[in-house]
């Protein structure tokens, strides 16, 4: 194995005194962790195809066979944990502490109305897909339009659950982008047409055991990377004095992203969308053996999910204090950056800065743990001094190349995995990254399918019962939108922090579809042209909003989106009815 090496590695590549200048992380993989990527990788994905290769009718293949209760809540929880969840979620740890998982917090109360509100109407009606409801509630004009903007923003997803391993993978492994993400989308594609609904369950199931053994292996050798003298407690301790193990934010700000209020209130609301309204995650409990089965499974995923957000958040944290003892690199992006040759003495000016308050922060905190003389103060003063000296890095790397990305807390997890885990163990957390994305990807492309095929194509075009034409065409329509998927990720951008970007994504559309069905499911007088309006009005509003705020005229956190316009769904909506139609209708 070759040795890792941490540093500059300067290139000249062209005779007018520019540098390609990489900061590298050089590592190769090796045989074996290729032998157990590729080998869990196909396993899954035969396993898949094989065990769901007699579906034969529309309802099997859509549904799913009758899944039990945890089957649905491992599906429910692979279908959420998309690759950028143990790709980002460490990062977002160590860069900003424990406090996004206050994210989760509206989870559970959001799985209790599901069970109690939202699911026996599903049941009762034998729904294939959400918005099937509400042209039953309302009319052909709200199911059409909901079910066009899920499309929307669930095909952007897809594409971007493709994308964030890949760009990161191919960054740091210096493998092609494009190739990875066809064999990503590909692998997807394969089984999830084979088997639908019942292959994405089956497969998830397998994927989850996969992503949670990577996931405590890595951490177990997070611990291992520590001094001898310090174990999991005094890692804690060591995060929680340099601000990386605050848990409750209790301001309610609306410029801070992840507060108490935001999780409980603004969590409440995406998660509610989210998991009642959106057919990726309806689809995954629509096929249990009954409604108990799939009440069980929403509240295992309700109960689960925090912890195991803590859990990978924690490793995170851990990840910061190795760190502390083992020198990180100035940056953790490996892409290459133009520098002009003149410049490049500024760069190796602040990473020397840099180098030299790392060892002697880490002089202090060997002296604190010793002997416990140090004032924890100058270390807490010097990480601040390395903080923004890395920040100095990268202000100077952007303003020598426009593109250069200088969010790069999505790297910092993977990074480490490449330094400190030992053969064999890499292939298996490289199986986690893309066991994950697949697992997201397949459960997207087949609500993706079923939505197209019974909201659109059986509703307009073929509305007789031809069960092999409509299976076929439910295949051909997967393709499809893998296809397309793929093609979002091959020419997508990298944007921040890639788990942000997934929940901005949702919270630009989530809001306006709970607000229907907020109106459809509680308030019996509003009818169809009322809704309709509502809808528009509010999709509109949230779009302007989010444009005020990238543009930086306002600032206001995105996970406040889906109560703004789940609210002006609803209000419009009670308004137009009792002002302007006055519609009768009959509680169905």
């Amino acid at each position: 194995m070759e040795s890792l090496v941490l540093g500059l590695d300067y290139l000249l590549v062209s005779p007018n005194s520019k540098l390609l200048l990489h900061h590298k992380t050089i590592r190769s993989v090796n045989y074996i962790d290729w032998i157990v990527l590729v080998g869990t990788l196909l396993l899954i994905v035969l396993y898949g195809a094989w065990k769901t290769r007699k579906n034969k009718d529309l309802d099997s293949y859509l549904k799913g066979n009758a899944e039990n209760w945890a089957t649905i809540g491992l599906s429910i929880m692979a279908t959420q944990a998309s690759a950028i969840t143990f790709l980002s979620t460490p990062g977002q740890a160590y860069e900003s502490g424990m406090g996004f998982v206050q994210f989760y917090f509206g989870l559970p109360l959001a799985m209790i109305i599901i069970s109690i509100f939202i699911l026996p109407i599903y049941y009762k009606l034998k729904v294939f897909t959400a918005y099937q409801y509400l042209e039953q509630r309302f009319d052909v004009k709200v199911r059409a339009f909901t079910a066009f903007l899920f499309l929307v923003s669930r095909g952007l997803a897809a594409g971007i659950t493709i994308y964030a391993p890949a760009i990161i993978l191919s960054s740091l492994l210096d493998w092609n982008l494009q190739l990875t993400c066809l064999v990503v989308g590909g692998l997807v594609i394969i089984y999830t047409v084979s088997g639908g609904s019942r292959a994405v369950s089956l497969t998830q199931k397998w994927q989850m055991a996969v992503i949670m053994a990577g996931m405590f292996a890595a951490f177990y050798f997070v611990l291992q990377s520590f001094p001898e003298q310090v174990g999991l407690k005094e890692g804690i301790d060591i995060a929680g004095r340099l601000g990386k193990m605050k848990l409750i934010d209790l301001s309610v700000d609306p410029k801070n992203r992840y507060t108490l209020f935001s999780g409980l209130i603004g969590g409440l609301f995406l998660f509610v969308s989210y998991f009642g309204t959106d057919q990726s995650q309806v689809q995954r409990y629509l096929g249990g053996k009954s409604l108990t089965e799939s009440r069980l499974g929403l509240m295992f995923n309700g109960l689960l999910k925090i912890p195991m957000q803590f859990f990978i958040l924690l490793v995170g944290a851990m990840v910061f204090v190795s760190f502390q003892f083992n020198k990180p690199p100035i940056i953790f992006n490996t892409s290459a950056t133009n520098v002009e040759t003149q410049k490049q003495a500024e760069l190796v000016e602040i990473e020397s800065a840099y180098n030299e308050v790392y060892q002697e922060k880490r002089a202090a905190l060997s002296s604190w743990l010793e002997n416990g003389t140090q004032d924890f103060g100058v270390i807490s003063a010097l990480q601040e001094e390395q903080d923004a000296l890395r920040k100095d890095y990268k202000d100077k790397m952007l303003s020598m190349d426009a593109n250069y990305v200088q969010k790069d807390s999505d790297y910092i997890f993977l990074t480490f995995v490449l330094n400190f885990l030992p053969t064999g163990l890499i292939g298996l957390l490289l199986a986690v990254i893309f066991s994950a994305a697949m697992s997201s990807t397949a459960g997207e492309l087949n609500a993706l399918a079923s939505t197209t095929t019974i909201d659109y194509y059986k509703k307009f075009w073929s509305k007789g019962e031809d069960t092999a034409k409509d299976l076929k065409v439910s295949k051909w329509l997967t393709i499809i939108w893998g296809f397309l998927a793929i093609l979002i990720a091959l020419t997508a951008g990298l944007f921040e922090n890639l788990i942000q970007l997934v929940n901005i994504l949702g919270s630009l559309f989530y809001g306006t579809i709970l607000g229907v069905f907020l109106l459809a499911f509680f308030f019996k007088k509003v009818g169809a042209k009322a809704a309709f309006i509502g809808a528009i009005v509010g999709q509109v509003f949230v779009l302007l909003l989010h444009l005020l705020t990238v543009m930086k005229y306002i600032e206001l956190s995105y996970l406040l989106y889906n109560i703004i316009a789940s609210t002006i769904v609803v209000l419009i909506g009670l308004l137009l009815e009792n002002l302007l139609f006055n519609t009768s209708l009959k509680n169905k």
